[in-house]
């Protein structure tokens, strides 16, 4: 049982991080159990440029790698949410809000003022923390197209910097 006193901690990593992958594989292999191949959007992070992207990982008080995000600045002030992922034994300690609320901060530091995100309809718990923490559904958005088995969401920014 984790102890309730433990504190977490969020780092910026490179997209080449080994710990990263690892929890990336983890939520891709999560996915494909819900999902057929056409409907799981996932972006293969080291795609992205650097200066285009922010990856985080959150670590537990031992320094390990429980949970990542990241959030992909597409210009134009737009960003998009990817990869929100904390490993099953350490859900229910609003950690997502935490990693959510860390990429908002860094797409607000970026010059950013809309984030968008999709997830898909099975993933409920993953649907509230999105609405927790402000976004609100929207029709499909670029590069996406409508899928029945997605939920588009966006948040603005403009009241958070």
């Amino acid at each position: 049982m984790l102890n309730e006193q433990m504190t977490f901690s969020i780092t910026e990593v490179g997209t080449d991080s080994a710990e990263l992958m690892t929890l990336v594989s983890e939520l891709d292999t999560f996915q494909s159990g819900l999902y057929p191949a056409e409907s799981n959007h996932c972006l293969d992070l080291s795609a992205v440029k650097d200066e285009q992207i922010c990856c985080v990982i959150m670590r537990d008080s031992k320094g390990m790698a429980i949970g990542c995000g990241a959030v992909v600045l597409q210009g134009a002030g737009i960003g998009e949410i990817k990869r929100v992922y904390i490993r099953p034994g350490y859900r229910g300690r609003k950690l997502g809000e935490k990693i959510i609320a860390y990429l908002e901060e860094y797409a607000v530091d970026s010059a950013c003022h809309l984030l968008c995100l999709e997830t898909g309809i099975h993933q409920e718990p993953a649907i509230s923390l999105y609405l927790k923490c402000g976004y609100k559904t929207c029709e499909a958005f670029p590069p996406y197209a409508k899928d029945p088995l997605s939920v588009f969401m966006r948040k603005s920014l403009n009241a958070i910097s």
